[in-house]
């Protein structure tokens, strides 16, 4: 028969002070409270854009 009492009693849990706790990385907290966001895009990515902006001009000849 099982101890039934076993599971009704009060867990032992090891509390830490805030203090004693890992201290948070500060340049995230820099970034999240300054202006970060993201950065500017690269060579390649501005001309695939213009690249795929090219294509969706009409071209001179189309017959519609």
């Amino acid at each position: 028969m099982a101890n039934k009492s076993l599971g009704t009693r009060q867990k032992m849990v090891f509390r830490l002070d805030p203090a004693a706790t890992k201290p948070r990385n500060p340049i995230a907290a820099l970034a999240k409270r300054g202006g970060a966001g993201s950065h500017q895009k690269n060579s390649a990515a501005l001309r695939q854009a213009q690249k795929q902006a090219l294509k969706k001009l009409p071209t001179e000849g189309d017959g519609d």
